[in-house]
C-alpha cells in the first residue's frame, strides 16, 4: 500500500486535513493562453510600450460619477490631441468643501465662454465624440495643463448634466463667488452704467435669460440681495449662452446700506412695476440706473418700490397682465440702450 503522504500521479497535493507540510515542489502552472510569458514581457519603460488606446468610456452611474476609463484621440492621429489618464474627481465624490466650490456647467457656448475668460477654473471636461473637432483648442489646453477630459456617450452626458440639453459637453469648473458691493463700486469705470437688482427672482431659466440679455446690452452687474438663495447653476449658465461669464454677480449687504452706497456713486434706483410707473420708452432716465426687478409671480415688493427713486412700467395692450421677468428685462435694457444712443 502506498504511504498516505506520498503524492500520487493523479493526486498532486497531499490529502486535506493533514498538518504536515508538502515535501515536494508544486509543479509550475502553465501560463494563460492569452497572457505573455514572464520572459516575453517588455521591461518597464521599454520603447515598445503602447500609448493609451482611443477606447469607449465606461458607463456613468448615479448621475454624476465619471466613466472609469480615460478617452482621447491618439497622439499619432492627424488633427487630434493626445489622450491622458488621470484619476477622476467628480462633484459628488469630492469632499463636501469641493462640492460647494465647483459648478457643473453644460452647453457649447457656456463652456466656450468659461474657456475664453477663466480657463484656470476648469477642473474636468466630458464631451461627446462628435464635439472633438469643435473643442480642439480646449482639449489641447487640457493636455498642456494636465486637466483630465473624457469622451462619453449620450446617456452618460445626460446623467452628468441632469439634462438633455447638454449640447455634447459638460465641464466641472470652480465657482466664481459674487463680489461685495463696495469692491465692485471701487472698480467701476466712470460714465453711464446700468445694473440689475433681482428682488426675489429664483427660476434658473429666467435667471439665465436675464444674464443673456444683460450681456447683450452691456449691463455692469447683477446685484443679489443679502439673503437671496439665487446662484448660478448649470441650467442658468446654458440658457445664458455665455452671458454668465460676461456679467459680474455682486452680493449686497443690508438693503438700506446698499441703496445708500449706490446713490453715493450716482446711481438712481428704478422700480419696475406693472402699472403706475413712467413709460420706460419716454422716461428720462439718469446716466446711472439700477433696475429693480421683482419675483416671477408676485412681482416687486411694494414697500421696496416706494423706497426707490423712480418707478417705470412697460406699456402694453392689457390683454395679458404683464411680461415674464426675463422678457421684461430685455425690454427695459433695450429702452436704456436706446436712451444712451440718442
Amino acid at each position: 500500500m502506498n504511504s498516505p503522504w506520498k503524492p500520487r500521479p493523479d493526486r498532486p497535493s497531499p490529502p486535506s486535513g493533514t498538518d504536515e507540510p508538502q515535501r515536494r515542489e508544486r509543479p509550475a502552472r502553465a501560463p494563460h493562453a492569452d497572457a505573455p510569458s514572464q520572459d516575453a514581457r517588455a521591461p518597464r519603460g521599454s520603447a515598445d510600450r503602447r500609448e493609451p488606446r482611443y477606447e469607449r468610456a465606461g458607463h456613468v452611474s448615479g448621475g454624476a460619477r465619471a466613466p472609469q476609463r480615460e478617452r482621447g484621440p491618439r497622439s499619432g492621429d492627424a488633427g487630434r490631441v493626445p489622450a491622458r489618464t488621470e484619476q477622476t474627481h467628480d462633484a459628488e465624490t469630492a469632499p463636501p468643501s469641493r462640492r460647494n466650490e465647483e459648478l457643473r456647467i453644460y452647453g457649447l457656448n457656456a463652456v466656450r465662454a468659461v474657456f475664453a475668460r477663466r480657463p484656470e477654473a476648469i477642473r474636468k471636461v466630458y464631451l461627446a465624440e462628435a464635439r472633438i473637432p469643435a473643442l480642439q483648442p480646449l482639449l489641447k489646453w487640457c493636455v498642456a495643463q494636465r486637466v483630465g477630459y473624457r469622451v462619453v456617450d449620450e446617456p452618460d452626458l445626460q446623467k452628468l448634466a441632469s439634462s438633455a440639453h447638454h449640447e455634447g459637453v459638460v465641464v466641472d469648473v470652480l465657482r466664481a463667488e459674487p463680489a461685495p458691493l463696495s469692491t465692485w463700486l471701487r472698480a467701476l469705470p466712470a460714465g453711464p452704467q446700468c445694473a440689475l437688482w433681482l428682488d426675489g427672482v429664483g427660476n434658473p431659466h429666467n435667471f439665465g435669460a436675464i444674464l443673456r440679455s444683460a450681456a447683450h446690452f452691456g449691463v455692469a452687474a447683477v446685484l443679489l440681495p443679502k439673503d437671496s438663495p439665487l446662484a448660478l447653476s448649470g441650467a442658468a449658465a446654458r440658457v445664458a449662452e455665455g452671458g454668465a461669464e460676461a456679467v459680474p454677480l455682486v452680493r449686497l449687504g443690508r438693503s438700506d446700506n446698499a441703496m445708500a452706497q449706490l446713490r453715493g456713486e450716482g446711481f438712481a434706483l428704478a422700480a419696475t412695476v406693472v402699472e403706475g410707473g413712467a413709460n420706460v420708452f419716454t422716461a428720462a432716465l439718469p446716466p446711472r440706473v439700477v433696475y429693480v426687478l421683482g419675483a416671477e409671480g408676485e412681482g416687486m415688493d411694494r414697500d421696496f418700490a416706494t423706497q426707490c427713486d423712480l418707478r417705470v412700467s412697460i406699456p402694453g395692450t392689457g390683454v395679458v397682465e404683464s411680461l415674464n421677468v426675463a422678457a421684461a428685462t430685455a425690454v427695459l435694457l433695450a429702452g436704456w440702450a436706446k436712451g444712451r444712443a440718442a
